[in-house]
């Protein structure tokens, strides 16, 4: 009886840093510890879904590019489905947490694209990225240094990242679009940031879609951020 409750102690599929996570009996057969060397704090990193405008702004980033698409702790998989609408395929979210995943599915089965984007229940930590050719990421800032590492070490050359609501703090953007929480950032994965150079000599700041942009597709009223 001296295991946390489950409802309580997964609150989040973001990343920060934490001691130890307990895994729902019901998912994993057994209660588990995650390691203490794994840099997840869900209780300091509260899942908030991404608003209609930031997730226009991700795509606006990302349109036309080639290439698999992964969203890295796709919460209730929003930007994946809108992704996938707009012609980045194939689509696929990584969360950890079992109830956004559901949630996830059920809204890609509702917008008719169950059989046609892909969520999966992974440690962000684990996953591999080197098929990846477009990232995004609405994480924590105390995390973003250990991606910077994992982004680096993994990403193929001319891949792109868009990391939303906070920028990387060492990588130089390409383009930045929106304001405030809805501000986007971008950034090109090629031989200058391999060295720890800026990636542009230039950084653009786009502006801001107007209502009825074609950037991205509406989400379903159930997803509304």
């Amino acid at each position: 009886m001296g295991t946390p409750e489950p409802e309580h102690t997964i609150t989040s599929c973001h990343s920060g840093r934490a001691a130890a996570l307990w895994v729902p009996e019901g998912h994993s057969g057994k209660s588990q510890k995650v390691p203490e060397s794994r840099p997840l704090n869900l209780a300091q990193v509260p899942y908030v879904g991404a608003s209609a405008r930031q997730v226009e702004h991700v795509l606006s980033l990302l349109r036309g590019r080639p290439g698999k698409m992964v969203d890295l702790g796709s919460g209730d998989g929003r930007i994946v489905l809108a992704a996938h609408r707009c012609g980045l395929r194939p689509a696929v979210g990584y969360e950890l947490n079992p109830w956004l995943v559901g949630l996830s599915r059920l809204h890609a089965w509702r917008a008719g694209c169950a059989g046609s984007v892909c969520y999966l229940r992974e440690d962000l930590w684990k996953v591999s990225l080197r098929d990846c050719q477009n990232v995004s990421v609405f994480l924590a800032p105390s995390v973003l240094p250990l991606l910077e590492d994992k982004l680096l070490a993994e990403l193929p050359a001319g891949a792109r990242v868009v990391s939303g609501r906070f920028p990387l703090p060492t990588w130089q953007p390409v383009a930045v679009i929106g304001e405030g929480l809805d501000r986007v950032w971008a950034y090109d994965v090629n031989m200058d940031v391999h060295h720890a150079r800026p990636a542009a000599t230039s950084c653009p700041i786009l502006p801001t879609p107007g209502p009825g942009s074609a950037l991205a597709p509406s989400l379903p009223n159930s997803q509304a951020g």
